[in-house]
């Protein structure tokens, strides 16, 4: 049986982007009067900008100002992205995976420009099958669309489950699980292993090196 396709997700898997993130989201809530610690907002990465806002701020901050905090968000981290580096391996790891005879494909509801600067730091070229975006889903993680998506634009043995996905943050490991995929999971977003097991990640490595080594002990092999 063929390799199963590999679904990575981007921000705390493949780049550090967590941080930048929360800080932004910390700084777009206070220009619009709502103070959450930032300590919260990290908690809340990884979850889509749609349910992030009403998760953090409330139901009635969502209907008044939950657009404007978005793009207040959007225009910050834009304003920083160029700080964005790789996380430790992460080219190498991409390669390796499509060495093996993995399908390989991002999975992100990040906005067009962003996944296009974090495919110019990857430079992995055609290893990778294609990606993911904002435009692909109608409803963000924990809920599963980005991940369907993904299995969708892979199409053939991936299209009817046979791929895995790799990523950080409770919400990746929740939204593959409804979507009917293990999720083998990193400690790069910040999110604790006992954690990440409890939402359901199959395995859990402190980074994408660590990963590669035990691969064999992961649905990766199968």
């Amino acid at each position: 049986m063929s390799l199963p396709a590999a679904i990575l997700d981007v921000d705390g898997t493949l780049v550090d982007t967590n941080y930048q993130h929360a800080l932004s989201w910390h700084r777009a809530f206070v220009q619009h009067d709502v103070h959450v610690p930032v300590w919260k907002v990290h908690r809340a990465i990884g979850m889509g900008s749609d349910q992030l806002v009403p998760a953090l701020a409330g139901e009635e901050a969502e209907r008044e100002r939950g657009d404007s905090i978005r793009a207040a968000e959007k225009a910050l981290y834009m304003d920083g992205i160029a700080l964005v580096e790789l996380l430790p391996g992460a080219r190498d790891f991409v390669l390796w995976l499509a060495e093996r005879g993995h399908e390989v494909i991002l999975s992100s509801s990040a906005k067009e420009e962003e996944i296009a600067h974090y495919l110019e730091l990857l430079d992995v070229g055609d290893a990778i099958a294609g990606h993911t975006a904002s435009g692909d889903v109608e409803q963000t993680k924990p809920e599963p669309d980005v991940v369907k998506a993904a299995l969708e634009k892979l199409g053939g043995a991936a299209a009817d489950g046979h791929a895995v996905m790799v990523g950080d943050s409770v919400y990746d490991v929740e939204a593959a699980g409804r979507a009917g995929l293990p999720t083998v999971a990193v400690l790069t977003g910040g999110f604790g292993e006992d954690e990440l097991r409890a939402a359901g990640a199959a395995a859990v490595f402190a980074g994408l090196a660590e990963l590669r080594a035990g691969v064999g002990k992961t649905p990766l092999t199968s």
